[in-house]
């Protein structure tokens, strides 16, 4: 790109910014807020031009990513007031409790449902005189850059094209999921997905001990890191992880629990808590909440054998020893890329297959794909697919109504569309694993005429 057209970008990045800066300005009317949030976005921003200074990108290229980090910046602005059942019903009242009973002195209170890393910055936004809705949004916001820099790791170790990770930096910003779930939704998936992408590069750069410290405290934020996790079984029997160095995940995994302890909460209260999570799953009522997976092809009302989440969660191992089992033969191929492959169909292929999955927990294996398209042109299907899985499932949550809402032999012309989705991505996903494994002959150049 030209000095001319580089300067364009820079200008127009520059002004998204100003208008992300005038929005904040008028969300509130305490004049703390109007200073604190305007000020939190700048920084934002400040964060996203050091990360590239300090992956060794020129000043040329930085002025041309300015656009759509200012773009970014803006579109977050927009969503930042919208408040959903989810932050209304749960986050907003356990941050009140916080409040109420002393902030880090109510660690040891049963509050919520996450794990204690959540609650710690939960309690702290309580000591914060700034409305709850944004502090939490703004976190997820951070992670959202962070999330972006670990593709950009990510990427850098599987192509030597200079522009391939700076095009997965700008991708991941604005990326519609990653967009909706932290600034509309109040999630936190990409704090967890963040740390999971970042353990993924570190490992792929030969720092097992590194990745292994990432990997815990995703873990300890969110149990759907553990749909990436059976990857590092991978790492350690093609031995670029040593059984040593994979001690290192209990140990910061215990770590995260010392400040809740020293608050006195009780031990087993942290220990039990994902154990809660998937007991209380099981006593729901239905086996898909507006996810892509298998259950979104069955027609809804159709009453399934009682074993029917078991086969399912049955299926998920299998189809995890399977993904293992194809590194463990064809370990002397399984580079870089065939590495991050896995990862990728392991965080898309366990939730697809495991029952009371949500819409949010295919969010790491869309990023996954994501990343490895902008490397490999070929998985461009594959991410638009789990991309738009995705979406419907969001759009059915946001909007309270499927996109469509004709149905099909009893099932909603929406949810079958998410389901064939995910499926071609899983299935293409697998596949170009294999072939990069080996194990399917890769298809040869055509010849010019």
């Amino acid at each position: 790109m030209t000095t001319r057209k580089a300067g364009s970008a820079a200008r127009l990045g520059l002004l998204l910014t100003v208008l992300t800066l005038v929005r904040c300005w008028g969300l509130e009317k305490d004049p703390l807020s109007r200073l604190l949030l305007p000020l939190s976005f700048l920084a934002l921003g400040a964060f996203s031009v050091w990360i590239l200074l300090r992956e060794g990108y020129s000043g040329r290229a930085i002025a041309v990513v300015l656009l759509p980090i200012g773009l970014a910046l803006l579109l977050r602005a927009l969503l930042l007031p919208h408040a959903t059942l989810d932050y209304q019903d749960f986050l907003s009242q356990w941050v009140e409790h916080f409040r109420e009973n002393g902030g880090l002195l109510a660690l040891k209170d049963p509050v919520g449902n996450y794990n204690v890393p959540y609650l710690y910055l939960l309690a702290l936004i309580s000591y914060v005189p700034i409305p709850d809705l944004y502090l939490i949004k703004l976190f997820s916001i951070l992670f959202d850059l962070l999330l972006a820099w670990g593709g950009l790791r990510l990427a850098k170790t599987l192509t030597r094209d200079e522009a391939a990770p700076l095009m997965t930096f700008t991708l991941l910003l604005l990326l519609p999921t990653v967009l909706l779930n932290g600034s509309c939704w109040g999630q936190c998936d990409s704090v967890w997905a963040a740390l999971c992408v970042h353990a993924l590069a570190a490992a792929l750069e030969d720092r097992p001990k590194t990745s292994l410290t990432l990997l815990a405290l995703a873990f300890s934020f969110k149990l759907q890191a553990i749909f990436l996790i059976p990857l590092w079984c991978a790492l350690w029997f093609i031995r670029r992880v040593n059984l040593r160095q994979l001690l290192v995940f209990p140990a910061v995994f215990a770590l995260t629990m010392v400040p809740a302890l020293l608050f006195g909460k009780p031990v087993e209260d942290m220990i039990s808590v994902y154990l809660s999570q998937a007991s209380d799953s099981v006593g729901w009522q239905t086996l898909n909440y507006n996810s892509p997976s298998l259950f979104s092809l069955i027609p809804y009302g159709v009453q399934l054998q009682p074993n029917a989440a078991k086969l399912a969660i049955f299926l998920a191992f299998l189809f995890m020893s399977v993904v293992l089992l194809l590194l463990f033969i064809r370990h002397a191929q399984a580079d870089n890329t065939a590495l991050a492959l896995a990862g990728a169909a392991l965080s898309l292929g366990i939730p697809f297959f495991l029952p009371y999955m949500h819409e949010r927990y295919f969010f790491l294996g869309g990023v996954l794909l994501c990343v490895l398209a902008c490397s490999l042109p070929s998985l461009v299907p594959a991410a638009a697919a789990a991309e738009m899985a995705s979406l419907g499932g969001y759009h059915a949550y946001l909007m309270k109504r499927y996109l469509m809402t004709l149905t099909l032999f009893g099932v909603t012309w929406a949810q079958l569309a998410e389901g064939v989705l995910m499926v071609a991505a899983v299935s293409l996903t697998v596949g170009a694993l294999a072939r990069e494994l080996g194990l399917i002959p890769q298809r040869p150049p055509q010849r010019e005429t």
